[in-house]
């Protein structure tokens, strides 16, 4: 039996890696974004059936249409990948309520909001993961993204209760929790270029993930992971 994969926020650079991946597989892939054409056009371009995937759709921020977004679906999934991204720079944030507050919206309410609509259909009883795509800059507050990074990590929180909850029905949950991305979110900024991952290497951890539920994509990036977790909040306030 073909298996079913919903991803929200698929217009993601990673997200369209990860539907290569798992269209090779052989799942049924369900594309749900805000931007359908871009998403007809990248299906076009690397020759992905319409019988391998679905475009749908979805705008994360737009709570009162989860409901009917859900039960519109050709498919109920047998797995769910959140990976809907906003960013505006800490500065701009602060200025910007409504650029800060759609960030909230996108990392963590509409994941919220959506994700709770899935685990409530008692009917689908082929759910059997859901992986969010996080960010170490929810590993700890920094003073130069301090408002991006709560968003994320206010979701991956919400991921790891949700593991638990989820442990008696035998539904895996999992983080994906990357460092800096070379996509078109993260273009223009100034960020170290030997610490950058192309998003196919994160679509491998995300379509190849086990049963942990942390995973930080590239041996750099686990050692910083680490040293954030443990490094004195003097320190901390060094950081840029």
């Amino acid at each position: 039996m073909t298996k079913t994969v919903l991803i929200l926020g698929a217009n993601s650079d990673t997200a369209k890696e990860a539907i290569k991946l798992w269209v090779a597989g052989n799942y049924k892939v369900i594309a749900a974004s805000r931007n359908t054409t871009e998403l007809s056009e990248f299906a076009k371009k690397h020759s992905i059936p319409d019988s391998s995937m679905n475009i749908v759709y979805f705008d994360a921020a737009g709570f009162d249409t989860h409901q009917a977004f859900y039960d519109s679906l050709p498919a109920k999934p047998n797995i769910v990948l959140y990976a809907a991204g906003f960013l505006r720079n800490n500065e701009e944030a602060i200025e910007d309520w409504e650029g800060c507050f759609q960030m909230m919206k996108v990392h963590y309410c509409g994941a919220v909001s959506i994700i709770n609509i899935i685990i409530r259909d008692g009917q689908n009883s082929g759910l059997e993961r859901i992986i969010g795509l996080s960010s170490l800059s929810g590993v700890r507050g920094r003073k130069s993204n301090f408002i991006y990074g709560s968003t994320k990590s206010a979701f991956t929180q919400y991921l790891a209760g949700l593991r638990q909850y989820l442990f008696e029905r035998n539904i895996k949950v999992n983080v994906i929790v990357a460092g800096y991305i070379r996509s078109k979110m993260t273009a223009g900024l100034n960020l170290t270029e030997s610490l950058m991952l192309e998003p196919a290497y994160i679509a491998n951890a995300i379509v190849g993930v086990g049963n942990g539920f942390t995973v930080v994509p590239g041996l750099k990036w686990k050692l910083i992971y680490r040293i954030l977790k443990v490094l004195p909040e003097g320190l901390v306030a060094k950081l840029p």
